[in-house]
């Protein structure tokens, strides 16, 4: 197939804004084979495949497109598993724009090969019209424990499955998948999806149970005991940050955390189903994050009819994806940049009813590079709300700390780990937001592919009698 000159990527079909506001279905229908064609022949198949190195669990991307330009799409598909346990997750939420995308050579006169969208299209293709099952694994004989089944545990189990290790995976909630399940909306990606990634790692051997609280229904140390040679806490960044001014204890204050858990895994914006969440006429987002992007266009979709996104930064610093601030932006939210609440008022019934913002200018660079933003005295005024909705962010969960004697860990409570990924205890490993706080779908992934190697080399070795 000829190269495709064109210096845009093909367009991909989606939901126009004023229906999607009013449904929860998934706002991107994805290509069409023709379409997917197309945008693969837009490849240079360069030799030195940089993409490949912008990628955090190494999919060979040339590979997997070019079989879609020859039609193999079963085989694309193959080839993207290979590396990554979940495509069809990754097609959806991965940043490529900051990754494969960014060191793709089309991308110096135009925009990058469309990446993302094609290994969304090979993993769908695949899913809708194949009746193939994995192959049977050969066990090796050696059991690991796995702690939640976000992102990190879900790829680490994929490594460990297809090395014969006998994967156990324990989850606190009712329904595995983590983030991808309680935390993206369905508009971004359907459940659907994630439960038949998952199925795949079950159809492999790997074993769910869930409602199990690592840390209350069982502690690492009785994991041990139950003959798991080897944990890997891939527990998330689950514990809600907080503004700490006046006002948050009123009703109609909650972290973004608890409302779009109660919107996803509890499917609160379904009918036929009774979750208490909160409907509103007038809501804040406060933060700049893809998770400010859910909840604000979650509380849109219940009717809210006026949303805010509240951001201290300019929308240049916002470190959501492009996409989704302009998704939001197509739906209506309204954005209020360099603006910083400094309390929250109630009504007599102890109700939200403003939020008290000052507003900002950006000064000099702070650690992260970023323009550190000044208050610009005397700018107080009020923005009327009756809900508040804080998404500044997420830290791990104490619990495991906690009740694991001698598992370091920072100022912010992450885990500490050595280049293997294993933590100051012998045979515990680390890995995704639980070590780095909250980040991405990818980044946790790809901490869940090391830490599978090093569980790997700490097995081999311990039971080859070997200095660990």
């Amino acid at each position: 197939m000829a190269i495709n000159r064109q210096n845009q990527k093909t367009p991909m079909p989606e939901q126009r804004p004023e229906e999607r506001v009013s449904n929860f279905e998934e706002v991107a229908h994805g290509y069409t084979a023709e379409m997917a064609q197309n945008e693969a022949a837009r490849c240079l198949d360069c030799k030195h495949r940089p993409c490949v190195s912008g990628c955090p669990v190494n999919v060979q991307i040339p590979d997997f497109i070019k079989l879609i330009t020859e039609g193999d799409f079963e085989g694309a598909y193959r080839t993207i598993r290979q590396t990554n346990s979940l495509p069809a997750v990754c097609g959806r939420v991965c940043p490529q724009e900051v990754q494969c995308e960014a060191k793709c050579v089309r991308g110096i006169k135009g925009e990058p090969v469309a990446i993302g969208r094609l290994e969304r299209f090979a993993a769908d293709y695949y899913m809708n019209s194949s009746t193939e099952k994995p192959d049977a694994l050969r066990q090796n004989g050696h059991r690991v424990a796995i702690i939640g089944s976000g992102p990190a545990g879900l790829a680490c189990a994929g490594d460990l499955a297809k090395l014969g290790y006998e994967v156990t995976i324990f989850e606190a909630f009712h329904a595995p998948g983590g983030v991808l399940t309680y935390g993206i909306p369905e508009f971004r990606l359907p459940k659907a999806i994630v439960e038949r990634e998952i199925e795949m790692l079950r159809e492999m051997g790997v074993r769910i149970e869930t409602n199990m609280v690592i840390g209350k229904t069982l502690s690492v140390d009785e994991l041990f005991e139950q003959g798991f040679e080897a944990v890997f806490i891939g527990s998330g960044a689950g514990l809600p940050g907080f503004l700490g001014i006046p006002g948050e204890g009123l009703v109609g204050v909650m972290s973004a955390n608890e409302f779009l858990t109660r919107i996803n895994l509890m499917k609160a914006y379904r009918d036929d189903y009774d979750t208490p969440v909160r409907h509103s006429k007038r809501a804040a987002v406060i933060g700049g994050g893809n998770v400010a992007m859910d909840a604000a266009r979650c509380a849109k979709r219940l009717g809210a009819e006026t949303v805010y996104v509240v951001y201290r930064r300019s929308e240049a610093e916002m470190p959501a994806r492009l996409e989704e601030i302009h998704h939001a932006k197509e739906e209506g939210i309204e954005f209020i940049f360099l603006t910083a609440p400094v309390k929250i008022h109630g009504d007599e019934d102890g109700q939200v009813s403003a939020l008290e913002c000052v507003r900002m200018e950006l000064g000099e660079p702070d650690q992260t590079g970023r323009r550190r933003p000044v208050e610009i005295e005397g700018s107080n005024h009020l923005i009327e709300v009756d809900t508040v909705i804080v998404a500044i962010g997420n830290t791990p969960n104490p619990l495991i700390r906690m009740t694991t004697p001698g598992l370091k860990t920072d100022r912010k409570g992450c885990v500490v780990v050595d280049e293997n990924m294993m933590t100051s205890r012998e045979g515990v490993f680390a890995g995704g937001d639980a070590v780095t706080g909250a980040a991405t779908v990818i980044l946790a992934m790809g901490a869940g592919k090391k830490a599978a190697a090093g569980i790997d080399r700490y097995i081999r070795a311990k039971s080859e009698g070997k200095e660990i």
